[in-house]
């Protein structure tokens, strides 16, 4: 198994032991959601010798972890689940990478962004809109699997749009995966 160069920053113990299931790679354990300055130094020593991987749970408090960390340390790269690639299998437990399979891992990890902390616009408002990713009815749904497409998780229509351009979307990419969407909901309605 091939080892990763980078730093996997992860939110917990049991995160740590999924991904070793999945790839060889080092660890740096938040603890949960708090971060203290100590752990921010921390983290800019490790991107600044090695790099970092932001890899934090689909929810509330792995989003603003990542937030937090980007903040912090510009030029992180990060990967991402999806909230149902991340559900418990018992009725206990909360979501999180934790429960990903490994494969789903490999693959998360084989598809990371870098965030720039000032991106070049490409993604327009007026494009969003004309996408029915906001202001539609179905809006959420279609921001939900967007996400999904291109592997930058989910946010409202505002976080999308600058998820979007922050990870350098193109706008083929963008329509490619939009395409995508109209041509299962037209599935779905058959």
């Amino acid at each position: 198994m091939e080892k990763i160069k980078e730093v996997i920053v992860v939110e917990g113990k049991d995160d740590t032991k999924q991904i070793a299931k999945a790839v060889n790679a080092d660890t740096f354990e938040t603890n949960g959601s708090a971060l203290s300055s100590k752990d921010l130094r921390q983290l800019a020593k490790l991107q600044a010798a090695r790099g970092l991987i932001v890899f934090t749970d689909p929810d509330f408090n792995g989003e603003r972890l990542r937030k937090i960390i980007s903040q912090a340390v510009p030029g992180v790269k990060h990967a991402f689940i999806r909230r149902d690639q991340g559900v418990p299998d018992e009725a206990h437990g909360s979501l999180g990478v934790e429960h990903a399979d490994p494969a789903v891992i490999k693959e998360a990890l084989a598809h990371v962004y870098t965030q720039e902390t000032a991106p070049a616009t490409v993604i327009t408002t007026a494009m969003m809109r004309q996408a029915d990713l906001m202001g539609d009815k179905n809006a959420r749904a279609r921001r939900e699997r967007l996400g999904q497409l291109l592997g930058i998780g989910y946010g409202n229509a505002k976080q999308m749009q600058k998820r979007l351009n922050m990870f350098r979307i193109s706008q083929e990419q963008f329509e490619n995966a939009i395409e995508k969407i109209n041509q299962e909901e037209k599935i779905d309605e058959q």
